[in-house]
């Protein structure tokens, strides 16, 4: 007699361990990078923290980017393994000035690590990568790149930019699961992790990781939850037959759509085009109002608003166009209920002209 109550949610079958390594090298083509790609059976932030943790050690010297909270962890996790950490803090809710970057490394002492979010989903920014990776490259500095909120929403040329470390969540632009991640991590990377004895024996173990690499590429450490491997392997299967370049070009088309239509709406954004995310638009809250109002007002049309995160005292609304949702229909939604909530508030504005604009940018 058959089990009324199985559910194939509870009773996945397991994952065939032959198809972790054709993951490895799909995302591996995605980052256009041919260095080793290790995947993290959790979310994005523990992959980060990985790297913290197996970086670190006493005489080491880093420079860490500050434009959201993320980068003030990272810092923090540095710290706790012995680096001796400078940290360049942006204004905030702004990008990097690469000039204080470059102040900051002829400054000293020798710096051996530099790390920095790109695409900051907090504020809607996007940080100058190729010209600090720059910087770092031309000093012979390590480099971390936090991709999690810019992997298939910008251009992102491992290789090509020289990046060591990358890592990447696949719930953002790539639409696909939070509780798995990747990194690519280039030889001078290792050479730098496995200096010195590298941490082992530890979730947060890029090295125990690496045996994955040195071995066949199949058992990977611990108990692989299968569901997650079977979303991202549709995920990939999803951005692959859509084309990574269609995908990025779709994100660019909501954050162009998204502005005109703000700009239609009366309402500025936060962020200037050159170092906007594709992800999230940041919009200023009028000062006279509350955003957490705003919020409210936009939900009770069924759409998400949500506030900047560490942005004080600069007073954002995101509106959120990223992965699935970066189209049209979403964009059109989030404009029309934020001018909605405006109205409410008795702050005018012209919905009709800011759905306009978002149908104009649409149109072929």
């Amino acid at each position: 007699m058959s089990d009324l109550g199985w559910n194939p949610l509870h009773g996945a079958p397991s994952y065939p361990p032959e198809r972790y390594a054709v993951l490895a090298d799909r995302i591996g083509s995605i980052l256009r990078s041919r260095n080793d790609i290790l995947l993290v059976q959790a979310e994005a932030v523990v992959a980060l923290e990985a790297v913290a943790a197996s970086l670190s050690r006493p005489g080491l010297a880093a420079v860490n980017i500050v434009t959201s909270l993320y980068g003030g962890w990272f810092g923090q996790w540095l710290r706790r393994g012995g680096v001796a950490v400078k940290d360049i803090i942006a204004e905030p809710g702004r990008p990097v000035e690469t000039e204080a970057i470059a102040k900051a490394l002829d400054a000293g002492p020798p710096f051996d690590v530099l790390a920095l979010v790109h695409a900051e989903s907090a504020s809607g920014i996007l940080n100058p990568l190729p010209e600090i990776l720059a910087l770092a490259r031309a000093r012979g500095i390590v480099t971390v790149v936090d991709a999690v909120a810019s992997i298939g929403g910008h251009r992102l040329d491992v290789d090509d930019l020289g990046i060591d470390i990358a890592v990447i969540g696949p719930q953002k632009a790539l639409g696909g699961p939070a509780g798995v991640s990747a990194l690519s991590v280039s030889r001078r990377a290792w050479d730098l992790i496995l200096s010195d004895g590298a941490p082992r024996d530890s979730i947060l173990s890029l090295a125990d990781l690496k045996s994955w690499i040195d071995g066949d590429r199949r058992a990977l450490p611990g108990t692989p939850a299968p569901l997650e491997f079977f979303a991202l392997e549709t995920a990939l299967d999803r951005i692959e037959a859509e084309g990574l370049e269609n995908v990025i070009a779709r994100h660019a088309l909501a954050a162009s759509a998204t502005r005109a239509g703000l700009a239609a709406l009366g309402m500025g954004v936060w962020a200037p085009v050159a170092n906007a995310s594709s992800l999230v638009t940041a919009v200023p809250v009028p000062k006279a109002l509350a955003p957490d109002a705003l919020i409210a007002t936009a939900g009770r049309l069924g759409v998400e608003l949500t506030e900047g995160v560490g942005t004080a005292p600069a007073h954002l609304l995101r509106l959120n166009h990223t992965g699935p949702r970066a189209a049209f229909q979403t964009v059109l939604s989030n404009v029309v209920a934020y001018g909605a909530a405006l109205r409410q508030a008795g702050h005018p504005c012209d919905i009709a002209a800011a759905a306009e604009a978002i149908s104009t940018a649409y149109s072929p």
